[in-house]
């Protein structure tokens, strides 16, 4: 479920209402009915995770809801999914507050470190403004520091040399 939220960057409802049926996996692609807004959306569904999910799929042969909670023909709660983080997050050491909200987070930041446009970003995160997608520039570092500047792109400028051609006084 963790892997999930971070390979997909779903919101934690929309984890939580995944069903079976959502995966298509020879399209690679989960769908996500009625996320935030009553909007249907698509995100990737890559091999890593679908390897993980398959090996869950054979653990817990879940039929209806992807992620069951303990109520028969119910899916698992946030509540649940909360928990679940805390103690994750607790049994690898991570001494800062950790919630589902971070793999989210964590998802659209390694997504814009790599290259991957913020419009990309915002149809998969599901954003109805790009405004709201803008809010993770702040943290993608590597944006700022790869981006080339304007003089760069005019090629040598020789101004090293130019320095020498000055008449002195």
């Amino acid at each position: 479920m963790l892997a999930t939220l971070y390979g997909t960057g779903l919101r934690v409802s929309e984890v939580t209402n995944l069903k079976v049926e959502d995966l298509d996996r020879s399209r690679k692609v989960i769908r996500v009915r009625r996320g935030k807004g009553h909007n249907d959306r698509q995100v990737m569904l890559s091999e890593p995770l679908r390897e993980i999910l398959v090996a869950y799929w054979r653990w817990k042969r879940p039929t209806g809801w992807l992620f069951p909670g303990a109520k028969p023909g119910c899916p698992i709660s946030r509540e649940t999914v909360f928990e679940t983080c805390r103690k994750a997050a607790r049994l690898a050491g991570v001494a800062k507050p950790v919630h589902p909200h971070s793999f989210r987070h964590a998802f659209a930041t390694h997504l814009l470190d790599d290259g991957v446009s913020l419009p990309v970003i915002q149809a998969l995160l599901g954003h109805a403004n790009l405004k709201t997608t803008a809010r993770y520039l702040h943290v993608a570092d590597i944006t700022v520091r790869s981006t080339r500047s304007p003089l760069e792109m005019l090629g040598s400028l020789h101004l090293v040399r130019a320095k020498d051609t000055v008449p002195k006084k």
